[in-house]
């Protein structure tokens, strides 16, 4: 174990140095995501060494997709490139660049944008960049997952069952918080690299030495580098609560999840649609808190039967009146958020967003259902001989169901809404974008 540890810090201390061996851009002009009051004659890309051109390395284009550049040259010290433009009229642009670093033969690449007398794209949505695939959608379900089991858990524990527990189940729910919360930190990293992945388009080998600092300044880079160091902290939180046995650390952990919580309504592309706005941010936070609350809820539930056959009945009764308060916070923000995003009832099934929408709603609908027989039909009749020893399947599949919800949130919040309709334009023009990017 010491000589794995001992690898491990070796590998942090010299990965560092390797890394730094090629070519870093240290500046642009334009710089990046810059709105600008007249059009450049030329941009310039300032590297910390020496660099090589490469064929095509610096393409500048506009929100059409046609070339605004000339041929690149290298400055007289070989550490900057500088690329003529032609005539650039109002609008947004995207620069794609690769070069040769000298030192170490590594290919470095990267993309960023400007905006002439209008506001620049978003890098993820420039102009060549791909919209989100199928492996970012599984990458935020699994971030929403562990997010679940992690704000579930806590306020499970916390509220529900505050006092000593039977050493099995709190061992369980440390090992699941520990879990849950590495995957959270993993499944961030892992989303943050596929949206760059997005943005750059270019092959894995160049991807290596690419530079993110243009997707790490957008709002999405910005919470997710934040989401990354609080959740560190989270789990030093309940780790430290694991090995001292002070529960009362358990409490700054669940504040600061949900704090939190709150990048995903941020980082996402629908935060960034004309009409989004800080109550529609609000409305999505408390959406994917009530579900995450609920479905994370559900999960510790399952393990109260698995792990104390003793607190079963308690925490069940508990959970269920709780439940209910969850749905109908998950309820009342969807529809808000469904009026606000679909305003044409039709958008519901003429809409690759509304279809996707409905499919949600409808297991929704499923589970304020499965809610509701175990609230006013089975929490009743606890007493009753059998009627715990059959209830983990029907928890077991309520669950699923609640992951299921989180799925298709994954798929949203990844996605854009339907255009706003020209009538609706007029009350929304002052916090529109003048341009999009073309995807």
């Amino acid at each position: 174990m010491r000589r794995a540890l001992l690898l491990v810090s070796l590998l942090a201390l010299v990965l560092p140095g390797l890394a730094s061996a090629h070519a870093t851009l240290e500046r642009t002009a334009p710089p990046y995501q810059k709105r600008l009051s007249r059009a450049p004659a030329q941009v310039v890309l300032a590297f910390n060494q020496r660099v090589r051109l490469l064929p095509g390395s610096v393409r500048v284009y506009d929100a059409a997709g046609r070339l605004r550049s000339g041929r690149p040259r290298l400055s007289a010290t070989g550490r900057a490139i500088v690329t003529p433009l032609l005539s650039l009229p109002r609008g947004g642009y995207t620069v794609r660049w690769h070069a040769l670093s000298a030192g170490d033969g590594h290919v470095v690449a990267g993309v960023f944008t400007f905006g002439v007398r209008a506001a620049a794209p978003e890098p993820d949505r420039a102009y060549g960049a791909a919209g989100p695939g199928v492996a970012e959608y599984v990458v935020r379900w699994l971030y929403f997952a562990g997010l679940s089991l992690v704000l579930g858990g806590l306020a499970f524990r916390l509220v529900l069952l505050p006092g000593p527990l039977p050493r099995l189940l709190e061992r369980r729910f440390y090992l699941v918080q520990t879990v849950a919360l590495v995957s959270v930190l993993e499944t961030g990293i892992a989303a943050f690299l596929l949206r760059g992945d997005d943005a750059l388009q270019v092959p894995f080998t160049r991807f290596l030495y690419s530079d993110l600092s243009a997707i790490a300044r957008t709002d999405f880079g910005s919470a997710f580098i934040a989401m990354t160091l609080g959740f560190a902290c989270v789990l030093a939180l309940v780790f430290l609560a694991w090995l001292t046995d002070k529960r009362w650390l358990l409490w700054p952990a669940l504040v600061l999840s949900l704090g939190l919580a709150s990048g995903l309504s941020l980082s996402g592309h629908s935060a960034s649609e004309p009409n989004s706005s800080l109550w529609s941010r609000l409305a999505d936070w408390a959406h994917v808190s009530a579900a995450s609350l609920w479905t994370g809820g559900l999960a510790t539930l399952l393990l109260v039967f698995l792990a104390a056959p003793e607190l079963r009945r308690v925490a069940f009764a508990r959970f269920a009146r709780l439940a209910p308060v969850f749905l109908t916070v998950l309820v009342a923000a969807g529809v808000y958020l469904t009026i606000l995003r679909l305003p044409r009832l039709a958008d519901l099934w003429q809409t690759g967003y509304g279809r996707v929408l409905v499919v949600k709603l409808s297991l929704v609908v499923l589970a304020l259902a499965w809610g509701g027989v175990h609230h006013f039909l089975v929490r009743p009749r606890l007493e009753r001989p059998g009627v715990l020893s059959r209830l983990p399947h029907s928890l077991a599949g309520e669950s699923a169901v609640g992951m299921a919800v989180l799925l298709l949130a994954a798929i949203l919040v990844n996605s854009s809404p339907p255009p706003v309709s020209p009538s609706q334009a007029p009350a929304q023009a002052a916090s529109a974008p003048p341009l999009r990017g073309h995807r």
